[in-house]
């Protein structure tokens, strides 16, 4: 049997030290963690983040309607279930486009009628928003929660994604929030490190591009940020025992923030 080529979700689930991976996302994981050591703590802060703005979008903000693209695998402290915790009648949708994260989300989901998983391709935006079980779950007359965790840096610079992020953000409705995660490069004590994990990414899995802060930032032009800003991961509403940047610098390699449509 022919070994699978490494696949971004399952390098990712390896990291967190989930089991729905081969050879080949251990090798890659392996060698992104040589270049940037403790990139552990940087997934499990990513997670952490997630968890805490979608907290937030649910308990604050009040709302009911989640789109997540670019989900990955499956693991702990998914969005639909933080988000249910707080509200049951809250609606999660899942995207991506990879075969085994779509297996495993439909599986695991299977008896969760608030929650569905969509086939697409963030590259795609038009296409996306015209899926019909989209449609079936999501109501654009209502605000919604659109989560781009984790997806932003896949998408190269030629394939225009301040354009596909545009085109999600035109068609919610006022009221409607955006959170953006993604890896960044950093100060002087870790640019080389960044530098070797993303050529990583790049030979493993042919994509991945890190964007400075003010980049990252121009992903949510015209939206008004939440405090505290467009941030380092650790900096966004931490909890007690958020981990320090000044004590893990691999902290800074990731920046994230959510804004709201008026």
């Amino acid at each position: 049997m022919n070994t699978p080529p490494p696949n971004i979700a399952r390098v990712y689930d390896y990291l967190l030290g989930g089991k729905d991976n081969f050879a080949a996302d251990r090798a890659l994981g392996e060698r992104i963690a040589v270049a940037l050591p403790q990139v552990h703590l940087g997934v499990q802060a990513q997670r952490a983040v997630l968890r805490r703005v979608v907290d937030h979008l649910v308990r604050e903000a009040g709302l009911r309607q989640l789109v997540d693209i670019g989900s990955g695998l499956p693991t702990a402290e998914n969005v639909h279930q933080v988000a249910q915790r707080v509200a049951p009648e809250t609606h999660v949708v899942y995207v991506d486009n990879d075969p085994a994260v779509l297996t495993h989300a439909r599986a695991l989901l299977a008896d969760n009628k608030q929650t569905v998983v969509v086939d697409g391709d963030l590259r795609h935006p038009a296409e996306l928003l015209a899926d019909p079980v989209l449609h079936a779950h999501i109501d654009l007359d209502r605000p919604v929660g659109l989560l781009l965790c984790g997806i932003l840096h896949y998408v190269l610079d030629d394939e225009d994604p301040y354009g596909v992020v545009r085109t999600l953000v035109d068609a919610l409705p006022p009221g409607s929030y955006v959170f953006v995660h993604h890896l960044t490069t950093a100060g002087p004590d870790v640019d080389a490190g960044t530098a070797e994990a993303e050529e990583a990414l790049r030979q493993g899995v042919g994509r991945g591009q890190f964007r400075t802060l003010d980049e990252v930032a121009g992903f949510l032009n015209g939206l008004e940020l939440l405090d505290p800003g467009v941030v380092i991961v650790p900096e966004w509403r931490p909890d007690a025992d958020t981990p320090s940047p000044a004590d893990h610098p691999v902290l800074r390699l990731a920046a994230v923030g959510v804004a709201r449509k008026s």
